[in-house]
């Protein structure tokens, strides 16, 4: 299996609001940049829809490090939310629908072609890929407002 480097991020001006999320894919040398924009969402799902459309963009079963600012995001999976959800019919432990389950599902979904790891970077900290990626979510959200 290849071995895929992605950072992502995802941005809201407001919560809810417009957003952009990104993503920055790395293979040996290969480095491709790629975002997105919707105009009313929320933060969360810009952390999540980053994630979802960078493993999309992997043309064959692949290793990838996943590395995210996003607490949401990463914790999902470093301490296993989304086993929960699925058992309770997708109901949090409030016993209320999970948030952003379409989004849940894509990535899940996605996750059964690629062997991710999850990787938590702190925000806005001085992590290359981490700030690029935040530049790349805001730009998004400015180029179409």
């Amino acid at each position: 299996m290849k071995e895929v480097t992605i950072y992502t991020d995802g941005a809201c001006s407001g919560n809810p609001g417009p957003g952009g999320w990104a993503a920055v894919l790395m293979y040996g040398d290969h480095v491709k940049e790629i975002t997105g924009y919707e105009e009313n969402t929320t933060n969360n799902r810009m952390e999540l829809k980053a994630a979802v459309e960078a493993l999309k963009m992997l043309k064959e079963p692949c290793q990838v490090t996943l590395y995210s600012d996003s607490a949401y995001l990463v914790n999902c999976f470093q301490q296993g939310w989304y086993k929960n959800w699925i058992k309770n019919g997708w109901k949090n432990s409030k016993k209320q629908p999970v948030e952003n389950q379409d989004l849940w599902k894509e990535l899940l979904k996605l996750m059964e072609k690629h062997d991710v790891t999850f990787a938590k970077v702190k925000g806005h900290a001085d992590n290359k890929w981490n700030n690029r990626c935040d530049e790349l979510a805001v730009a998004a959200i400015k180029e179409n407002q």
